[in-house]
């Protein structure tokens, strides 16, 4: 079973590469952008054929290392 984690700062949280991308954008003359906002993405093989185990385990992985719930939100996707 394949999985996608997509990893997202909370609102409210600075985000200096999202800002340092959207100045290297709008200095490549790349007009239009307005925010930008960094994240992350984790494309998971996992073993267990069940979509409810397998998001708690997904689920486990995520507060346990693959996000900073104080600063970041997740979300496990099944695919």
């Amino acid at each position: 079973m394949k999985a996608r984690i997509i990893v997202t700062l909370k609102t409210g949280v600075l985000d200096p590469q999202g800002k340092a991308i959207e100045s290297a954008l709008s200095s490549f003359g790349i007009s239009g952008i307005e925010g930008v906002r960094q994240g992350k993405v984790f494309d998971v093989e996992i073993a267990d054929a069940d979509p409810a185990s397998a998001e708690a385990t997904l689920k486990s992985a995520c507060e346990k290392l693959l996000a900073n719930t104080v600063v970041e939100n997740y979300e496990i996707e099944i695919v």
